[in-house]
Parts: C-alpha cells; structure tokens; sequence
C-alpha cells in the first residue's frame, strides 16, 4: 500500500519581492512548505539572505539550507524557529551538534543527500535525524530533470532508520509524481510545477490527485 505522500511546494527565490508573490500564491492552499535557503557557498547561486527570510505564522516550515557552514546560520535559523531544518551531509563541517542544537530547540532536523553521496557512507547522520532528504535535481535552482535512479537510495535509508520520514527534491512533475510518490516516499517537494503554473492551486490539486491513483489507468 503507498504511503501517505505529502506534496510540498517550495520556494526558491533571490528577490525580495518574489519571495512575497511566491508565498502569497501558495498561502491559501497549503501549509506546509520548503524554503530553500543559499548562501552560495554550496550551492552554485545565492538566494535571498536568510535575514530577509519569513513566512507566516500558521506554515509548518522546512528551511532547506544550502551551506557548506550552516552552523553559520543558526543564530538566525533559532529565531526564525522552522519545523524542519534540512542541512547537506556534504557541508564542510561535522553536522551532529548543530543537529543536537535545533533538536535542543524543538526543531526537527533533516538531512540531504545530493545524488553522488551513498547512504551508508553517512549513516550517522541519517540515524540521527527526523528526516532524510534524496536531492535529485539541479542545487540551487527549479525546474530541472528529475534523477529518478535516487530511488535505489530510499531502501538502503530505510533499512538504517525505518521511522524516518524520507523527502525528495528535484524535477518531480505531472509526468513523474506518481512513481516517486509510489517508491516509499513521504514528502515529495514541488518547485517549478507549482511556482510557474498560471494556476498554482490546480496544479497542486493535480499532482495531489496524480500520486493517489493506483495504476497505469486508474
């Protein structure tokens, strides 16, 4: 039987006024959302500065940082106090006490995994945090292809930490939803499909209806 799949729509943007349009065509339809945060020192591009971020007070919030130093950003990450704070296994520092700080402050902690890093290789990170994400597009930017080969990661995650709640990110769209949502997902983030629909609360209940049929036909 699938798994209750929660469809996220995601916000990436480097322009204040953007962000706003952004959140604002999103806010009447969904509550839970990723915002994508760089500082462009992972990431190939910069987005707006994590000071400049907000969101309103009834989202339930995971603030996916790209940083190679996201114990940089906490000061601010704290005071924003997101659900979910998603820092890459890749950064260029040790991530368990910066898990342990978020953890300490009542947020959860997640982990990315972009597609050249195997799982078991960071298998400590990924038994200590409350959610697993397998980065399949392109860092630091929407609308690009799906790798769907990162499926192969979910198992081997779930053979490590089965409770773990495991999140894709990366290129899902109509065309490919179903099968990522129907490989033991949990939460599948949407980028471009919502973001440069004409009408993003369609196309959210689209892709909503898209992961709830059960075959090729139906």
């Amino acid at each position: 039987m699938i798994r209750q799949v929660s469809i996220v729509p995601a916000i990436l943007s480097d322009d204040k006024q953007d962000y706003r349009t952004q959140a604002e065509r999103i806010n009447y339809f969904t509550r839970r959302v990723q915002i994508d945060v760089s500082d462009g020192t992972f990431a190939p591009t910069k987005t707006l500065d994590i000071t400049n971020i907000w969101w309103p007070k009834n989202w339930e919030t995971d603030l996916h940082i790209m940083s190679a130093r996201p114990s940089e950003m906490m000061d601010t990450v704290l005071k924003l106090s997101p659900s979910l704070c998603i820092l890459h296994a890749e950064a260029n520092e040790d991530l368990m006490p910066t898990f342990a700080l978020l953890k300490e402050k009542g947020i959860k902690a997640g982990v990315a995994l972009l597609q050249s890093t195997y799982p078991g290789n960071v298998e400590h990170y990924i038994k200590a945090a409350d959610h697993v994400l397998i980065f399949a597009g392109q860092l630091g930017a929407q609308g690009g292809a799906a790798d769907l080969m990162q499926m192969e990661k979910i198992p081997l995650i779930r053979n490590m930490k089965p409770e773990v709640e495991i999140g894709w990110d990366g290129g899902a769209n109509m065309s490919n939803i179903r099968a990522i949502a129907h490989a033991d997902i949990d939460v599948i983030n949407v980028g471009s499909a919502i973001s440069k629909s004409e009408n993003p609360a369609q196309m959210f209940e689209e892709l909503v209806a898209e992961i709830d049929k059960n075959g090729v036909v139906l």
